[in-house]
């Protein structure tokens, strides 16, 4: 019988593969306590609204300010030491931010430029980090491999992380970000025991023209997709539900606390119900593909997206938002898993990493929008005013859409959607 770290991370996939797999799931249990802590810490230090959204969108911002500059970046230098020396920048900015803590002398203007810094060094972190797996095994293994990341990702960050940093902050406002800093300069460790990974070899003719010519690639994508109906709607359906996703999230902490009365604890209790809802749906999915047409769970996961932000206009009551929070995980890894693979059928592979860039670009550009609009509509209208916000924009968004969706899915051969990831799941 197989010994566990063998069923983890097979021995075949390399020593690196496992000192990258170890730095993952030991920066996403820093990520996680902290997904809990930081909008915890913003709420302790004002009820506006509009700050604690703030909070949540300068997170979000640098992705749209250094996204394709961190892309670059990744592609002209040691990715690995990259991540260590973005890791390394996030501890310094932590352990400023626990000695203004320390001493009593934060504010929730400090708070926000730490969000900030914090989130930049992120981009880096998550840019070259996304490029190391290709570099460390076969393409046979890509699978595997992400999915095991993956699973780091729900278990540590989504499941076991927000949960300990609610209960840190509850012991006192400094632990949570202390125990942070000693993930995050762990994670630095382990990644160091990776072998040096080789600078990307520049393409024939880059030089004092390289920033132009990246430009031109870029536009280059923006015109293929305009150009390509089905990816196009795609792109569109995303930063719309991404918008009105976003608008009530970016109060969340605020909703929990306030309205539903459930406390800080109560308030990682609902990402760890999100998680768990994710992971049942990692069991349920192969099951799912196999009986259910894409443009059927396409439709159903939109509408369930329309019904979660009613359920949470009309409740008052914790556990009834705990069960929303579980179906809302469930659903949400179905849309990602759907909408991630039909994209990857449409698109050439010579513009995959353009068009993702452009999707990704979407995904936070919406959150940004979405929790800014989120901020004002919760300070004017009350905490439950997001909801209703986002309720009527995504029925009316999902009206407009759902007889394109079938133009989406059959523009893909979708029969063998996913056959190769089923095959690799854990």
């Amino acid at each position: 019988m197989p010994s566990l770290g063998e069923l983890i991370a097979p021995r075949r996939m390399g020593r690196d593969f496992r000192w990258l797999l170890a730095s993952s799931w030991t920066s996403n249990v820093g990520d996680g306590v902290a997904l809990a802590a930081a909008p915890l810490l913003i709420a302790s230090m004002t009820s506006s609204p509009i700050l604690v959204a703030a909070g949540a969108i300068l997170q979000f911002l640098p992705w749209l300010l250094f996204g394709l500059h961190a892309g670059a970046i990744a592609d002209r230098f040691d990715r690995r030491r990259l991540v260590m020396f973005a890791n390394a920048a996030r501890a310094v900015v932590l352990a400023g931010l626990c000695a203004f803590l320390l001493t009593g002398t934060a504010n929730i203007w400090i708070v926000l430029a730490v969000a900030f810094l914090y989130g930049t060094a992120e981009v880096f972190v998550d840019t070259a980090g996304s490029t190391l797996l290709p570099m460390l095994v076969a393409p046979s293994d890509l699978g595997i491999g992400n999915a095991r990341l993956q699973a780091g990702y729900l278990v540590a960050n989504q499941f076991a992380g927000p949960p300990l940093g609610a209960f840190l902050f509850a012991a006192g406002t400094a632990w949570p970000f202390l125990l942070e800093i000693v993930c995050v300069l762990l994670a630095v460790v382990l990644i160091s025991r990776m072998a040096a990974t080789p600078v990307p070899p520049r393409s024939a003719g880059e030089g004092e023209g390289e920033k132009s010519h990246v430009h031109t690639d870029i536009g280059e994508g923006l015109r293929w997709l305009w150009k390509n109906p089905p990816v196009r709607m795609l792109v569109l359906i995303i930063l719309v539900f991404n918008v009105t996703w976003a608008a009530p999230w970016g109060v969340l902490v605020l909703y929990v606390t306030e309205h539903l009365h459930m406390g800080a604890i109560g308030y990682g209790a609902l990402t760890t119900a999100s998680a768990v809802g994710g992971i049942l749906a990692t069991l349920c999915f192969g099951w799912l593909e196999r009986h259910v047409s894409f443009a059927t769970l396409m439709r159903v996961v939109l509408s369930l997206e329309v019904l979660m932000h009613l359920a949470f206009a009309l409740t008052s009551t914790g556990w009834v938002a705990l069960v929303i929070m579980f179906l809302f995980g469930a659903y949400a890894f179905v849309w990602g898993t759907i909408s991630t693979t039909v994209r990857q059928r449409l698109v050439p592979a010579e513009l995959q990493g353009r068009v993702a860039s452009v999707n990704m670009v979407g995904v936070f550009g919406g959150m940004v929008i979405g929790q800014a609009l989120g901020g004002v509509i919760a300070q004017v209208w009350g905490l439950t005013a997001p909801w209703w916000f986002a309720f009527v924009g995504a029925a009316l968004t999902l009206a407009l859409v759902w007889k394109p969706i079938s133009q989406i899915v059959s523009a893909a051969p979708v029969d063998q959607s996913l056959n190769e990831t089923q095959t690799n799941e854990p």
